[in-house]
């Protein structure tokens, strides 16, 4: 043996791949491209199509609350504040539904039902927004103005009690007046939320149970051993690791809220004034805006509608970006040491 002194060197690993690999590889690279390339085409496709008006309205576009683009006078100040109040009143209600049904599938249903609720809340993220757009125009609607069980009672209970505060204020609603008109709280940004909220709680829920379901098993096992309830469990364990994709998930539903369009559209009575009063009859929403005026509109204001259209894109981009990054971010698949 020579006196040479041995030196510990990294071993060189190679990856030996399939022939299979190599389609699946340029398969999915060519999918995520075309993704890529279908939303630049569209955000290019809404600033050209808007520029025309931006360029007469410049930054008064986002700041002006009227809207008649044919007489010079248009903006969005007022349809993109009640975007996100139509937007966030539909989180503030489906994410704490969301959670506990994603709670109890994952972790209290019978193994023998867990399936079956799994398929019904992905069922209801099937149904069709019209479906639930109708459903509140037929049924949450009329019980407001006749004065049913149901929506009613917490619309005016809110008013009533919280009227104080200034979102749960209702102009002209006294509770002492007994002639006092209930068609006040119809067409309201809150029944909107509603609606809106049954169509993106089975999003919310669905990212959530996945999550919840990944908690490493040996995390809960130590909790439980320890002397920790089953609910003490989930909340020292299951919703630490969650989090992140409790975040996440309520993004992607606020992503979806914010353009949600026929629902709102079949709900709310379009307004052109910033509306901050939830519960107060009239509410509008850029995308129910496209969507009233798209078909008798002159070809300016065809070009205010894609400027919009384009806000709306932006804002939505953002807000689903942000989920990604914080879905990408969690704890999701780890495992216990």
């Amino acid at each position: 043996m020579s006196g040479d002194l041995l030196v510990d060197q990294p071993r060189t690993l190679t990856t030996k791949h399939d022939r299979s690999d190599v389609p699946f590889r340029l398969g999915t690279r060519s999918a995520s491209f075309v993704v890529l390339g279908i939303m630049s085409l569209a955000g290019v496709f809404l600033l050209l199509q808007g520029g025309q008006a931006l360029g007469a309205d410049g930054p008064k576009f986002l700041t002006t609350q009227a809207w008649d683009p044919n007489s010079g006078v248009f903006g969005i100040a007022a349809v993109l504040l009640g975007t996100i109040f139509v937007a966030l009143t539909a989180i503030v209600i489906a994410v704490p539904l969301a959670t506990g049904t994603a709670l109890y599938i994952s972790e209290y249903a019978p193994r023998q039902i867990r399936q079956t609720l799994i398929t019904l809340v992905d069922l209801m993220a099937a149904v069709p927004s019209v479906v639930y757009g109708l459903w509140g125009l037929f049924l949450l609607q009329p019980g407001i103005q006749n004065v049913s069980p149901g929506i009613v009672d917490v619309s005016q209970f809110l008013a009533t009690w919280f009227g104080w505060i200034p979102i749960f204020h209702v102009d002209g609603f006294d509770p002492s007046d007994p002639l006092t008109t209930k068609t006040i709280f119809t067409a309201s940004t809150f029944v909107a939320g509603i609606v809106v909220a049954m169509m993106v709680a089975p999003i919310i829920c669905s990212i959530m149970r996945e999550v919840f379901t990944q908690a490493p098993l040996g995390e809960r096992e130590g909790a439980l051993a320890l002397g920790a309830t089953r609910w003490g469990m989930i909340r020292s364990v299951v919703l630490p690791f969650g989090r992140a994709g409790m975040i996440g998930g309520t993004m992607l539903g606020l992503g979806r809220a914010l353009g949600e369009t026929i629902a709102v559209y079949l709900i709310i009575s379009p307004i052109f004034t910033i509306q901050p009063h939830i519960l107060q009859s009239g509410a509008n929403s850029i995308s129910a805006l496209i969507a009233l005026r798209y078909s008798e509109a002159s070809p300016f204001e065809i070009s205010a509608l894609m400027a919009a259209g384009l806000a709306l894109f932006i804002m939505t981009l953002i807000v689903n970006f942000g989920a990604s990054i914080i879905i990408s971010r969690s704890r999701s698949g780890a495992s216990s040491d």
